[in-house]
């Protein structure tokens, strides 16, 4: 089929991303789109010498979709605007990183993201009626919650910045430069979501019990009931979990080790077989997605794993030559821009393109 502005318009807004993706004419559209800030269309305006009259945003960027103006030339522009941006953030690159590694805790602090409102109303606002025992409350609880909560955003929202960048660094990797939704950048001419993950927990827990194995959990927990070692069995699932990992890990003997050992060669396996059938884990991704970030768009996931502690994955989200390096040989070997799926979500089947790049330490 051939997209007309205003049909490549109504695609994009109903989130036919894959849709447009597959035809000429609706990869132009969503080139120009990434380029539909005033400054950027002034840009590439001027760069080509073209004759588009002024006028708003949406009327110009028609004028653009429907102007002689080439691929190449699209290309051009927006490598030459991206290329001037990553220079200026370049500068201040090297100290960012360093400013990152000061954090050495990554704890939401109970206030998760997409619901701090709600956790604040639901929590204080609604459930307490003293002055007083609000303000205690805030004070004791809530002020240490923010901090936690400011603190985890601003390292999820500079590593972003980083880790994109590794990517659209990459040759293969043309940028979106201005804010387009479901597409950070396209490669080879596929447009992607960047999605940074740690291999799942629920996807762990899944090959577990199709292995036969029982669940990590119970084994720390009755090792744990065993040798009269104190866990809170109130706390989250994930929380929990990392707690009865560290007390059985700093546990001295034998049988501690050998159970950690085991649970992490089990989990190494687990690894292993996900690199071998990545379609696999990205169809889990898929089909486990919360019902609130829910949708079918192109996804290029970028898994993190410290396989000395895989509960601290989230710091090698800083850690850029090793990204680099992973990050580019996937690039670089990749005999195709990702794998052709289908998932299913609510009783419905949808149909993606995704890819998976994973970035493993072992020290």
């Amino acid at each position: 089929m051939s997209y007309s502005f205003e049909s490549a318009d109504r695609a994009f807004k109903d989130g036919q991303i894959r849709d447009l993706s597959h035809h000429a004419q609706g990869m132009r559209f969503l080139k120009l789109r990434s380029l539909s800030r005033k400054e950027h269309l002034n840009r590439i305006i001027a760069d080509h010498d073209l004759q588009i009259p002024e006028g708003r945003p949406a009327a110009r960027l028609k004028d653009l979709f429907e102007s002689d103006i080439t691929d190449e030339q699209i290309d051009a522009t927006i490598r030459a605007i991206f290329s001037e941006e990553r220079a200026r953030r370049a500068v201040s690159e090297g100290p960012l990183i360093t400013e990152l590694y000061r954090m050495q805790i990554f704890d939401w602090g109970g206030l998760h993201q997409n619901s701090l409102e709600k956790t604040i109303v639901d929590n204080y606002v609604k459930k307490i009626r003293g002055f007083d025992e609000l303000q205690a409350r805030v004070d004791d609880e809530l002020f240490h919650s923010m901090k936690s909560y400011v603190l985890c955003s601003w390292y999820n929202h500079w590593t972003s910045i980083i880790i994109e960048d590794v990517f659209r660094d990459h040759p293969a990797v043309l940028p979106a430069v201005g804010l387009i939704k479901q597409v950070d950048f396209f490669v080879r001419g596929v447009p992607y979501d960047l999605k940074v993950t740690y291999l799942p927990e629920g996807f762990i827990k899944e090959c577990r019990k199709r292995d036969g194995q029982r669940e990590e959990a119970l084994l720390l927990k009755r090792f744990c009931r065993q040798h009269n070692i104190h866990f809170d069995n109130t706390l989250p699932a994930a929380r929990l979990l990392e707690d009865l990992w560290s007390k059985v890990t700093d546990y001295p003997g034998d049988e501690a080790r050998a159970l950690i050992n085991d649970l992490k060669s089990q989990r190494m396996s687990i690894l292993d077989h996900a690199k071998n059938n990545p379609v696999e884990l990205i169809t889990w991704l898929y089909e486990n997605q919360g019902v609130r970030r829910f949708d079918a768009s192109n996804r290029l996931f970028l898994v993190l794993v410290d396989c000395d502690n895989f509960f601290e994955s989230w710091k090698l989200k800083r850690a850029k030559p090793l990204l680099v390096d992973n990050i580019h040989r996937h690039l670089d070997n990749a005999t195709n821009a990702g794998y052709n799926l289908s998932f299913a979500w609510e009783g419905a089947t949808y149909n993606t393109t995704s890819d998976v790049v994973f970035v493993t330490h072992q020290r």
